[in-house]
């Protein structure tokens, strides 16, 4: 029997807005660490079968499903770990946890397998990893019978901004490390004030924290039952999703069929009724977890997790503080001074500045709802897009000509490509570019540079084994990012973009 791993990565983390944007959201960010939250998740695992050893039980290597958008992102996280996923589960467009998870199902059950299914959001932090372990470990077993369990977080404070679970009867028999397991006796919604301070009292509610553990079989049951159209709608997008390397890929038309619905609404709500043993014959149970749990949700949470200064400062970047108190202070690009003021969140980036109050973390939507109705791309990107061969970032851009930096990772390559409308010069910062322009190939060193012609094909590579840094000059009528033709990309990116314009406003950075 095995243990697979499901790490569910298709959240925007708009509450952590300028830093968590759509197209580079909380997960890919190292928000508790050196490492990114979704680094993180993969690396809560180590340890969990030589801690923990359940006979017969073998960890599989991690499925993780996302929006497509994030392939690239997710493949780089695994090879920045020198660690290979079970498979990238690429998603079409969002449709929540319960979608997300039935393909995983069918994706895990392949061959007449049947694991159990680990379930977990990419973006959480876990400060005490053992303690984590420890509870996977007892929920197997319980798992393995048919069960369906819930890690349920023992609350800390009265918050309003989760849902929480109510626990039933304790287990008669305990588990096989002497945990505590209750019976799920209902979900409930994100409650007020004095509610939730009546649910920490009671000490029989814990904050949902999203983790479950079941089998896949279980699971696809569950689902057909309860909501049949999501189980015709995924099961459709499995029997025609395509395999593209480390990338499964959903049938779109299917997928887009198919309802919106989380794992909590789809599924657990309806399992935890009082008919739930006629109508499934299977039980949902909860096992308290207190193992330093937060969901990152909201810039408040971020300071209540990060070591402060003597004044409760969290500060991070060229950040000077006097006479500030209890402050989260975080600069990317340009020094941030925070004097005799309390309690604010104040967050710079190099094209957007957040100045908030603490207290008022979740208000934080009402920017990004400003932004997409004004359809500005400060909710969307970061002036450093990410590419899956490095990054690029604009430096400067008037009319006729825009200037950017490009950033080529080791081994990595452009595609070889063409511009209708613009030519391109390119000046080597740091590093060794191989340069390919028609038939010629050649090699670049520090402080040279060549130049592109309007419709010539083109690469650009790094054969070495440290970042190529370019400056690169872009002239012509038309700078637009879908300006491009591919001939050949070794990611398997489309070949041909939408066509350019002759003239016309810019479009946002998408191809290269």
């Amino acid at each position: 029997m095995q243990l697979q791993p499901v790490i569910l990565s298709g959240g925007s983390g708009t509450r952590l807005w300028p830093l968590s944007r759509e197209f580079y959201p909380k997960q890919f960010l190292p928000l508790g660490g050196h490492d990114t939250l979704l680094q993180a998740t993969l690396q809560r695992l180590d340890g969990l079968q030589t801690e923990h050893p359940h006979r017969g039980i073998a960890l599989a290597a991690p499925l993780v499903v996302c929006n497509e958008a994030h392939r690239f992102l997710v493949a780089e996280q695994f090879r920045s770990l020198r660690g290979q996923p079970g498979g990238i589960l690429l998603e079409p467009m969002g449709r929540n946890t319960a979608p997300a998870l039935t393909l995983a199902a069918h994706y895990a059950g392949q061959g007449g397998h049947d694991p159990i299914l680990l379930v977990m959001p990419a973006d959480h932090l876990v400060q005490d990893e053992v303690a984590f372990r420890r509870a996977i470990a007892c929920a197997c077993a319980k798992a393995l019978a048919g069960g369906v369990v819930t890690l349920g977080v023992v609350p800390q404070r009265p918050e309003t901004g989760y849902g929480y679970l109510e626990r039933g009867l304790e287990e008669p028999s305990s588990t096989p490390d002497g945990m505590a397991m209750f019976q799920l006796d209902r979900f409930v919604e994100k409650p007020d004030q004095p509610t939730a301070q009546g649910y920490l009292e009671s000490g029989r509610f814990y904050w949902n924290a999203g983790l479950f553990i079941l089998r896949a079989s279980v699971w696809l049951r569950l689902i057909t039952h309860f909501r049949p159209e999501i189980a015709r709608a995924c099961e459709r997008a499995w029997q025609e999703g395509t395999q593209e390397g480390l990338f499964w890929c959903a049938n779109r038309d299917a997928f887009a069929g198919c309802p919106a619905d989380s794992i909590d609404y789809a599924v657990m709500e309806p399992l935890t009724t009082a008919d739930r043993a006629v109508s499934t014959g299977d039980a949902a149970y909860v096992l308290p977890l207190d193992a330093g749990w937060s969901d990152v949700g909201a810039w408040s949470a971020l300071w209540e997790i990060r070591d402060k200064d003597a004044q409760g400062n969290v500060v991070e970047g060229d950040v000077f503080v006097h006479a500030a108190t209890d402050n989260l202070l975080i600069s990317q690009h340009r020094l941030v001074a925070a004097v005799g003021v309390r309690d604010l969140v104040v967050v710079e980036t190099p094209d957007a500045v957040l100045v908030m109050d603490k207290a008022q973390a979740q208000e934080v939507k009402a920017v990004i709802q400003y932004l997409q109705r004004e359809g500005r791309p400060e909710s969307r990107t970061h002036r450093c897009v990410h590419r899956p061969w490095g990054n690029f970032e604009p430096i400067d851009q008037g009319p006729r000509y825009q200037v950017k930096r490009l950033t080529v990772n080791p081994g990595e390559a452009l595609s070889l490509q063409m511009h209708h409308h613009r030519a391109e010069h390119w000046v080597v910062v740091s590093g060794t570019a191989q340069v390919t322009c028609e038939d010629r190939v050649f090699l670049l060193a520090e402080n040279q540079s060549t130049y592109i012609p309007i419709g010539a094909r083109h690469r650009l590579e790094n054969p070495g084994v440290i970042p190529l840094e370019i400056i690169e000059v872009q002239s012509g009528a038309y700078l637009g990012e879908d300006d491009i033709k591919r001939f050949h990309d070794h990611y398997q990116r489309p070949t041909q973009t939408a066509a350019a314009p002759a003239g016309g406003e810019q479009q946002d950075a998408k191809a290269k």
